[in-house]
């Protein structure tokens, strides 16, 4: 896989420009792209938001400016994107941006340590190239090296190649019908609920739904009121049934820590789903290679249409295909991403 990787690491560029660097965006992202270039003995210049998020507010000691305040100091600079996003509008602006000056979105970790890296690749190679070879078709294996691209070099051109709608995948890769089974885990506030409902035309045949957060399960509940067929489970999906520790502070982006103190009921697909699963689903935060495992009864006997998020831990664009491939040999894979900067939304679909 080395060789069809093309770009430097990001990090690699940002320490031989000659360019102010400027920071875009505020929150965890920032401080990891901070920390890191700090490290590495590189200072920023500014920092800058959206128009609608400056509020005369400062980070990390830098004023938070706006990007035409950056524009009338500077001739060029460095921008260094730092936040998620995945709305039409913020998205075009960024690639007016990119336009004008040079711009990456370093892929910092979600759910664990490490940096993204060629090295990292290196490392990895015999599992990158077994994932590649399980891959179905020409437009998985070219996506899934931009991704890889992407994310050793920051360069969003890479995430914009590879999107499809997710309209695409119910319909063509999925093929959904009225009698489905889906298995949602990770399910926030129903946002997946909802896109499968519009694929099958709300017709289906039972819904499970599991989300670890209680808020967020509290709108999950108020978003699914009224629906049918639907049973919902505020627990984590694991390998077995347990109580897991998370951070205190979750929402969305909720995950497992050793110093959380919120205490989280955990359970397996293949103990709550009550027989046939046609479709499931994992979007949960770097627990989807525990979850695979407490769903291996299903995934044998069913075979049901796989739709397993790639994003959060780096091995996870290698071990989970492999890890299923390992359970049924017999399973397809495409690999395609959704509109979102950084590389959030690439996932694996899994079919027979």
């Amino acid at each position: 896989m080395i060789e069809k990787i093309v770009e430097e690491n990001v990090w690699d560029v940002l320490e031989k420009t000659h360019l102010p660097i400027v920071v875009y965006g505020m929150g965890n992202g920032a401080d990891m792209v901070i920390d890191k270039l700090r490290r590495m003995g590189l200072e920023i210049a500014e920092v800058f938001a959206s128009d609608k998020f400056v509020r005369g507010q400062f980070f990390r000691g830098l004023q938070v400016k706006k990007y035409s305040d950056i524009c009338r100091e500077y001739d060029d600079f460095f921008i260094v994107m730092s936040f998620a996003v995945h709305d039409d509008e913020t998205i075009e602006n960024v690639r007016k941006m990119a336009s004008e000056h040079p711009l990456v979105a370093p892929d910092v970790p979600v759910a664990d340590d490490t940096i993204f890296t060629r090295e990292f690749i290196e490392a990895h190679d015999e599992e990158f190239d077994k994932a590649y070879s399980l891959l179905a078709d020409d437009e998985s294996r070219k996506n899934y090296v931009n991704i890889l691209n992407f994310k050793v070099s920051g360069k969003i051109e890479y995430l914009f190649s590879s999107e499809k709608e997710k309209s695409f995948i119910y319909k063509e890769i999925f093929n959904v019908g009225e009698d489905e089974v889906f298995v949602d885990l990770g399910a926030y506030d129903g946002d997946t609920i909802r896109e499968f409902c519009n694929a099958c035309g709300g017709k289906y045949k039972k819904i499970y739904a599991f989300e670890a957060d209680e808020k967020n399960f509290k709108k999950l509940c108020a978003k699914t009121e009224g629906m049918e067929n639907i049973s919902l489970h505020n627990l984590a999906a694991w390998d077995k049934k347990e109580t897991l520790v998370f951070e205190k502070k979750m929402g969305r982006n909720s995950r497992l820590s050793p110093v959380g103190n919120v205490q989280v009921q955990a359970d397996t697909v293949d103990n709550i789903a009550d027989g046939e699963v046609t479709i499931l689903k994992m979007d949960i935060e770097g627990s989807e290679e525990k979850a695979l495992d407490g769903a291996r009864e299903t995934i044998v006997k069913y075979n049901p249409k796989l739709y397993i998020c790639a994003y959060h831990r780096n091995s996870d664009m290698f071990l989970l295909p492999l890890k299923i491939h390992s359970m049924c040999s017999d399973y397809r894979f495409y690999f395609y991403h959704q509109r979102y900067i950084p590389a959030w939304e690439s996932n694996f679909y899994g079919v027979i």
